[in-house]
């Protein structure tokens, strides 16, 4: 649905986006994420023909950028401050928009009350958007953005200034849109990007540095798999079992606990490596007691981290 290759937009001499190539499917979540200033407004405003591409070239639906008012027609674009006239109330407002998006007269009303409700606009629906709280402007923007049905949904900071049941609700109302439509958000709230997202992009100075789901990109930042056991039994005895079948694991950590029992972490450099299988089996041929065991993976913080040199997230 989304398709990008070797995007890019330049100031100058200074590039905001470079050389970004990615793919995003129908019917998927993606998220977006890097730093303050990693260029994710810059390529949501490209992909949303506000600003047109130094260089590349990038296509929704199979239509170019270069298409603007046929492309225009399929996304729905939420900015990380929604625009609104302020004067207007909130089922007026929704009114122009449809007009605008041209969605006819017949279902319009129709229309505004679907995204009312989605929404949870239902108590302000008669209330000037200017007496309105930034969480229900927020969601405002959101029904606009969605009012014309588009086949995509581009979403910067869709959660920014909602409170925690709101964002909750916003939450599930994504993951709900992403069984049907095409889903690019961006947020600087990790947990949430987690959360929602099928698979996410990490951007850093403009370039893409990751792509994948959370599990994919576990395994780049740790170059491998990683298994914590809790061991109740002659550790030598297990290490003797495994080391043959796994010539190249690492023990990272070794520590005895309660009840005779030791923790162990180990480390495999191949991350398709059957590790945790082959440690049930090595526990079962030594005679020991396996108490505990679990796949470990970094956090989508410690990958963001490692990817963006350590930059807070925007």
């Amino acid at each position: 649905m989304i398709k990008a290759e070797l995007l890019g937009r330049q100031y100058g001499n200074i590039y905001a986006v470079k050389g970004l190539s990615f793919e995003v499917k129908r019917g998927e979540v993606m998220g977006l994420l890097g730093p303050n200033g990693a260029g994710k407004s810059t390529t949501m405003k490209m992909l949303t023909c506000f600003l047109p591409p130094s260089s590349g070239e990038a296509w929704i639906g199979g239509l170019s950028l270069t298409d603007s008012m046929k492309v225009r027609r399929l996304v729905g674009y939420l900015p990380e401050h929604a625009p609104s006239y302020h004067d207007l109330d909130v089922e007026a407002y929704l009114q122009f928009v449809g007009k605008i998006h041209g969605v006819p007269q017949g279902t319009r009303q129709d229309k505004i009350k679907e995204m009312v409700a989605v929404c949870g606009l239902e108590a302000v629906v008669f209330r000037r958007i200017d007496e309105l709280s930034k969480g229900y402007r927020q969601r405002v923007g959101l029904a606009a953005s969605m009012l014309h049905d588009p086949e995509c949904l581009i979403l910067d900071e869709p959660t920014t200034g909602l409170d925690p049941n709101q964002i909750v609700e916003i939450r599930h109302l994504i993951r709900r849109l992403g069984e049907q439509k095409t889903v690019l958000l961006s947020s600087h709230i990790l947990p949430e990007v987690e959360a929602v997202c099928d698979r996410m992009m990490i951007i850093d100075k403009g370039e893409l540095q990751a792509l994948g789901t959370t599990a994919e990109l576990s395994k780049q930042a740790q170059g491998g798999v990683l298994v914590s056991a809790t061991i109740q039994g002659d550790v030598e005895r297990f290490m003797a079992q495994l080391r043959p079948a796994l010539p190249d694991i690492e023990v990272l950590h070794q520590k005895a606990v309660e009840d005779s029992a030791t923790h162990v972490e180990i480390q495999h450099p191949d991350p398709e490596c059957k590790l945790a299988q082959a440690v049930f089996h090595a526990a079962v041929a030594s005679g020991a007691v396996l108490l505990e065991m679990r796949n470990e993976r970094a956090s989508l913080e410690d990958i963001f981290h490692q990817l963006t040199q350590g930059g807070q997230a925007s």
